[in-house]
């Protein structure tokens, strides 16, 4: 096979795996995760024998169409734990990724999913949802954060937010930052009534305390 010849197969190979993630990556965030295989494949315009030897589960894609929000999640909750003062780096945190969850219908149903044995998405959970808890702990200390938070209420925000993404484009931010503020006001330290104790956390969230 003459060198020219097998760079050109590379460079195809290549924009061929391009096209798969970015078709992914669009249905996933319009659709969320109840996107099949050959839907992916169609919007890529390339035939489900390549896609499958790009990605040869559907789990392989999943994990490769979100490494840049995972990788942003990471970036967003350091930053945090980073903050001089620990409830300024608990409220950022909260806003940015209410933004983010917003702007991805299927990012925070991948994010949450444990029953899909997501072995890197769930590795990257445990450990934002460790230090989150640690940066609560911290605002709780500080007198900042109700003292009846836990890691669960956390999880509830991301998975109620997770509405939002079904807006319309044009509003989803404006209303993601809305229902973050007002989710803050709730958890600030001056409640006007305890909340009720949960005997679980929602399904998939992992407890964390």
């Amino acid at each position: 096979m003459s060198t020219d010849l097998s760079r050109k197969l590379r460079i195809d190979a290549q924009e061929n795996r391009d096209r798969i993630l970015t078709a992914a990556r669009e249905l996933f965030a319009e659709r969320g995760l109840d996107v099949g295989m050959r839907e992916v494949a169609r919007r890529a315009e390339v035939g489900p024998a390549t896609l499958y030897r790009r990605f040869p589960t559907r789990q392989a894609l999943i994990d490769e169409a979100f490494a840049v929000q995972l990788r942003t999640c990471r970036q967003i909750v350091e930053d945090g734990a980073a903050d001089a003062d620990p409830w300024n780096g608990f409220v950022a945190i909260l806003q940015r990724l209410t933004v983010l969850n917003a702007e991805n219908r299927g990012f925070i149903d991948a994010f949450m999913a444990v029953e899909r044995q997501n072995a890197v998405i769930a590795a990257h959970r445990r450990s934002l949802l460790s230090e989150i808890t640690r940066i609560a702990r911290r605002a709780q200390t500080q007198g900042r954060l109700r003292q009846d938070f836990v890691i669960d209420d956390f999880v509830l925000v991301l998975l109620a937010g997770r509405a939002v993404a079904t807006a319309d484009a044009a509003d989803r931010v404006a209303l993601a930052q809305r229902f973050a503020t007002l989710t803050i006001d709730a958890f600030r330290a001056s409640p006007q009534q305890p909340c009720p104790r949960a005997a679980l956390g929602p399904r998939g969230a992992g407890t964390v305390r």
